[in-house]
């Protein structure tokens, strides 16, 4: 049983834990709100760019002419995931589910005889995958110094990738990130980016009725590049907000974890203060009456 001392020092610990939770929930609240609004603010953009190039991309069709990030290299031999997690931990489990989800497409994709590369942006995904799949690591984007997104920071990751493509490392690549519905709710996503692939839309027939100039693949060969960037900034602001959703949920429920635990210790320490009192009072009694 421990000491009374020992329990005081515990109560005291737990209650500089929850002094801590607490603040990171605050920080991650106030952060969430702006990563919120961005990742909002950036899905109209981001569909109507798809439903502009899906309308061109309709009209190309099976050209001989279209761009290759439309057409593809004419093979899906090598795939390239691009793993998108948080730079820090302490979100419970945001980053594992989003490297859980790659490394299951991996693992389907090495047992159909693919080859795969791997390239990861945020420390924690680097870290959870390691150990399985490190021996295909291709490059690694660093995040952590990034006090507020940009287009930029997407049009980097983008450039490499493209340059990649353009080299003939990869036939196909797809992004791994966490699309943000609520605090409470995260949702693991895979999307395909290379070659660019597009659900039917309307703008796929509204585009029959324009004439282009230049002509579709043209306007197609500079518009695929824009698109991938900013698929990239779009994933890179929605997996923002879900990490700090993420975090502002499980600091919050750290906290409560902690308040009930200083509630469980604080009785046990005045149970064992009682008896100490009452074996002190005893034993009291018991030298008055020898006397």
């Amino acid at each position: 049983m421990p000491s009374l001392k020992d329990l005081k020092n515990r109560i005291e610990s737990v209650k500089n834990t929850r002094k801590i939770t607490k603040a990171m929930q605050m920080v991650a609240a106030a952060k969430l709100r702006r990563a919120q609004e961005a990742a909002e603010s950036a899905r109209p953009f981001a569909e109507r760019m798809t439903a502009v190039m899906s309308g061109l991309a309709a009209s190309v069709g099976g050209s001989d002419s279209a761009p290759r990030l439309l057409a593809g290299t004419g093979s899906a031999q090598t795939h390239l995931l691009v793993v998108m997690t948080g730079e820090r931990g302490l979100c419970g489990g945001f980053n594992a589910n989003i490297a859980k989800l790659a490394r299951v497409k991996a693992n389907e994709l090495l047992a159909a005889g693919k080859t795969v590369k791997i390239l990861t942006v945020g420390k924690k995904g680097r870290d959870a995958l390691r150990r399985d799949l490190g021996q295909y690591f291709v490059a690694h984007v660093d995040l952590s110094e990034v006090k507020k997104l940009g287009y930029n920071n997407a049009q980097d990751i983008a450039r490499d990738i493209l340059g990649r493509f353009d080299a003939g490392e990869f036939d196909v690549a797809t992004i791994f990130y966490s699309l943000f519905e609520s605090v409470i709710s995260q949702v693991p996503t895979a999307k395909q980016i290379i070659p660019a692939a597009f659900e039917a839309s309307d703008e796929a027939g509204a585009s029959a009725a324009y004439d282009y100039e230049p002509s579709e693949e043209e306007i197609l060969a500079d518009l695929l590049p824009r698109g991938v960037a900013t698929q990239i900034f779009a994933a890179l602001l929605e997996n923002n907000a879900s990490f700090n959703g993420a975090q502002m949920s499980a600091m919050d429920n750290a906290t409560r974890n902690a308040g009930e635990m200083i509630d469980k210790l604080t009785i046990e320490f005045n149970r064992s203060r009682q008896a100490v009192i009452t074996n002190e009072l005893i034993e009291i009694i018991s030298g008055a009456e020898a006397l």
